[in-house]
């Protein structure tokens, strides 16, 4: 099975090594044809401490770092 790879926005990074990233997706809601922004934050590791909060990273699944981190930032978008 593929891992996901989504893009986001880096919204904190105080932690070391992680960073906060929300995620927006767009969808029409099904009956009122409306088009509905959602958002949905995910904590992801970043071993070099390079990225900064307002920078648009991609991030990619992996497995398990800790408690809360599942994600991995790839690379700068």
């Amino acid at each position: 099975m593929p891992k996901r790879i989504l893009q986001g926005t880096v919204t904190s990074d105080k932690n070391d090594q992680t960073v906060t990233v929300s995620v927006e997706r767009r969808f029409t809601h099904p009956v009122l044809k409306k088009t509905i922004r959602k958002s949905k934050k995910y904590r992801a590791h970043d071993a070099a401490n390079q990225f900064k909060t307002g920078d648009v990273v991609r991030i990619e699944e992996c497995a398990p770092i800790s408690k809360t981190k599942r994600w991995r930032v790839v690379v700068e978008a």
